[in-house]
């Protein structure tokens, strides 16, 4: 059986050469996760070391909320007339998603170039797919100016691809919770060891407030490798107030600054800490200058799809009667479900339905587990296309054993139609979630 993550290699672009090229770049190892740095770090070298020839690196871990934070940074950077080199994973429904070069998303040309010019470097030796990738994502950041490169972790951080640039600028890390403990540790201390290995000595990391033992976890490492952190409720806060929210700083001498911001663009009652994450970092970046006007604009501004999106016009939508919200989604974890629930105490106007879809290295059980009773109806669906999907029916069965009123659909849109036509009267609000790869085939349908 493939890997649940082959789908990555194989998804959608704008080019079928793209395509073509990156299924030839999946084959190169038999695994699709292998976490080390030695590969990559070879075949850097015989590109002549690109990575050494970035702008200043904003490297960011975490187990929820680094797109987020990152699509608040890049917004309010650009606001302030800074050009941004960005790079994310996975992409939702083309690859070009992954590499923003000087704020617009790489044009296919270039990346089939940068693409091959990696594939020719390597030379058929055993590389993974998104190590190989990474490399081709640095090359381009290397050959086009910008100002600053945000730069995502794409699993842990210790071993991860991105986690050879030996002095970021500054590190960040958002909320660490328990997911992909096969690779990175049965419990969420280990988890929190594994992102916390992109802090480099003398380098400020910006954290976001942890449980107490991986926050524990953290500040040890940080201690041993001499990194300086700045904590949230230690050194940053952020509080909601109505109509927008307040960013509190603590300088080195204990004097606080609090300073009143629009609430973020992004919708779940978690983002103005993950807005606040990006304020942190913001303000440990020696150099850039951006002034309050342009931090308020980013923030009303950005813009990061599938994570508590409205989708309001498409196919999707327009099987909906008047009043009717339809709501994406592509959280998959237990910190997830959490958000869910907590965002439910604010959308208490409308009955919360909801369709979703699950990959089989995850568990449907641990991600209901938050929605007992606070679901109206519920529909189970396999994701489009993915061998590694749980079967509608198995995610309806999870759904079964928490009590909910649910059964399984054939797709996302006979689902949403049988909860329309089964439901009350009442306009309801249906979510889409459990996976980015079923959010992808989602806005693409819906486009």
């Amino acid at each position: 059986m493939s890997s649940p993550f082959r789908r990555e290699a194989l998804a959608t672009s704008m080019s079928p050469q793209i395509n073509t090229v990156l299924e030839r770049l999946s084959a190169l190892h038999p695994k699709v996760i292998d976490l080390s740095l030695g590969r990559i770090e070879g075949l850097l070298a015989k590109l002549g070391n690109p990575e050494r020839s970035l702008p200043p690196v904003v490297h960011i871990a975490g187990t929820n909320g680094k797109g987020s934070s990152l699509a608040f940074l890049r917004a309010m950077l650009e606001a302030a007339g800074y050009r941004c080199h960005v790079y994310t994973s996975p992409h939702l429904v083309k690859f070009n998603e992954r590499i923003r070069l000087a704020g617009k998303l790489i044009e296919d040309d270039e990346l089939t170039a940068m693409l091959e010019e990696c594939e020719a470097a390597n030379d058929g030796d055993e590389i993974t797919y998104f190590e190989i990738t990474t490399a081709a994502a640095f090359l381009a950041f290397s050959r086009t100016p910008a100002d600053v490169l945000l730069l995502e972790t794409g699993l842990g951080g210790r071993l991860d691809a991105t986690n050879v640039i030996s002095a970021p600028l500054v590190t960040a890390i958002t909320t660490v919770s328990v997911d992909h403990q096969q690779y990175l540790g049965d419990d969420v201390e280990d988890i929190a060891a594994e992102k916390a290995g992109i802090l480099k000595v003398g380098v400020p990391c910006v954290l976001a407030k942890q449980d107490r033992k991986p926050d524990k976890r953290i500040a040890g490492i940080a201690k041993d490798v001499g990194a300086p952190l700045l904590v949230e409720g230690r050194d940053w806060f952020v509080r909601k107030q109505q109509g927008g929210m307040l960013f509190d700083a603590v300088d080195k001498d204990g004097a606080k600054t609090i300073t009143e911001y629009p609430l973020p663009s992004l919708a779940g009652i978690h983002q103005p800490r993950n807005a606040g994450l990006a304020l942190a970092v913001l303000d440990c970046m020696a150099g850039f200058d951006v002034p309050l006007p342009a931090r308020a604009l980013g923030l009303k501004s950005a813009s990061w799809p599938a994570r508590l999106q409205r989708l309001n016009e498409g196919p999707l939508v327009d099987l909906l009667p008047d009043g009717w919200e339809l709501w994406l989604d592509g959280g998959h974890n237990e910190a997830a479900a959490k958000t869910i629930r907590a965002q439910r105490r604010v959308w208490r106007d409308k009955p919360l339905h909801m369709v979703m879809g699950m990959l089989n290295s995850k568990d449907p059980l641990v991600y209901l587990k938050h929605l007992e009773a606070r679901l109206g109806l519920f529909r189970g669906v396999a994701i489009p296309g993915e061998d590694n999907s749980l079967t509608a029916n198995e995610v309806t069965e999870a759904a079964l054993s928490w009590r909910m009123e649910a059964r399984a659909a054939a797709s996302v849109a006979e689902a949403i139609a049988d909860i329309v036509k089964t439901a009350p009267a009442t306009p309801g609000r249906i979510l889409i979630s459990g996976s980015l790869y079923l959010a992808g085939t989602v806005l693409a349908d819906n486009a």
